[in-house]
């Protein structure tokens, strides 16, 4: 017997208040972003893979569902995240010369469900900033995100903070091939301290020594004084730990901050602080971001870039009734 009601696993309806609640949401960001002066961009659920994936390595080919396109014969994709589509809008659709600041709000498939009981078909809403350098842009993308997730009803939220050039740089600095910085980052995304270990053995320097305290350094803001003597003096490492240093002296006395230098989420295309929202009764995060400089090379147009993104869908629980 078939059972025409049944849906693919991960993927549900939204039923009254729920789909009521989570509109409202939706209309109050977008309302508070067009406030902060963004624009609302609407990209198309569906584009060719390669545009959907260019540069974000094999995570998102991963969550990505193919298809093939019958009037071009080309493969296509149903994008499992909005950002790379924006970077296409602000590289070819608007192409900006000055700062550019863009909004969206909609759902995006996964072909696996990144994590228990999370749907396949999240509601995706996040602001991006182009063409604004350094801490400027980073902090002003985290006051959003910070805001955006108190206008959620969320509780009290912890904001975790890492700079994957750290990795970059120390690897480089200890010469790495692709092979060894691959078994690197596996090893420092899970905090594999046994594996670790091995890798610090047998590179046998005092690079390799530098990249297996990034484990260690994760904590409060003590950690950023340990980073500073336990890494080397390189001029990129100081200027990481100066950038973190500058988003705990702007947030330290308004939200609970941690800090993890291990975080490379998003390595293949973050290029320097990545930051993360944790709150009460979520077992993951509520709301990740970063800076992604390099992001619109792959549209022929890279230039400086931070954004952040949250699920609507998830946090359901927390959103005030409509």
């Amino acid at each position: 017997m078939t059972y025409r009601w049944l849906l693919p696993e991960y993927i549900e309806d939204l039923l009254p208040p729920d789909a009521w609640r989570l509109e409202s949401a939706r209309r109050e960001l977008l309302d508070l972003f067009r406030a902060r002066g963004f624009q609302l961009v609407m990209p198309p659920l569906l584009e060719y893979i390669e545009s959907l994936q260019a540069g974000t390595g094999q995570d998102m080919d991963l969550l990505t569902f193919r298809l093939v396109d019958q009037l071009s014969g080309r493969q296509l994709g149903l994008r499992a995240d909005t950002t790379l589509q924006v970077a296409r809008i602000d590289a070819h659709g608007m192409n900006h010369q000055g700062i550019n600041r863009l909004c969206y709000a909609g759902s995006i498939l996964h072909a696996r469900p990144e994590g228990l009981n999370q749907s396949r078909e999240p509601f995706q809403v996040g602001a991006e900033i182009y063409g604004l350098e350094g801490l400027v842009g980073d902090i002003e993308i985290q006051e959003l995100m910070l805001e955006a997730l108190k206008r959620t009803g969320l509780p009290k939220v912890t904001l975790d903070v890492g700079h994957v050039g750290l990795f970059r740089a120390l690897s480089r600095q200890a010469r790495l091939d692709a092979k060894s910085e691959s078994e690197w980052f596996e090893a420092l995304q899970h905090k594999d301290l046994p594996s670790l270990q091995a890798l610090m053995a047998a590179l046998g320097t005092p690079e390799g020594q530098a990249l297996g305290q990034l484990a260690q350094l994760n904590g409060d803001v003590s950690v950023l004084a340990r980073a500073h003597q336990v890494l080397p003096q390189a001029p990129e490492v100081r200027q990481a730990l100066s950038e973190l240093e500058a988003v705990a002296a702007h947030f330290g006395h308004r939200v609970p901050l941690a800090f993890d230098l291990a975080e490379l989420r998003g390595y293949h295309y973050h290029s320097g602080l990545v930051f993360a929202a944790y709150a009460e009764g979520y077992p993951g995060a509520v709301a990740r971001g970063g800076r992604y400089d390099d992001i619109g090379s792959a549209f022929g147009r890279a230039r400086p870039a931070t954004g952040f993104s949250l699920d609507l869908r998830e946090l359901l629980p927390s959103l005030p009734s409509s």
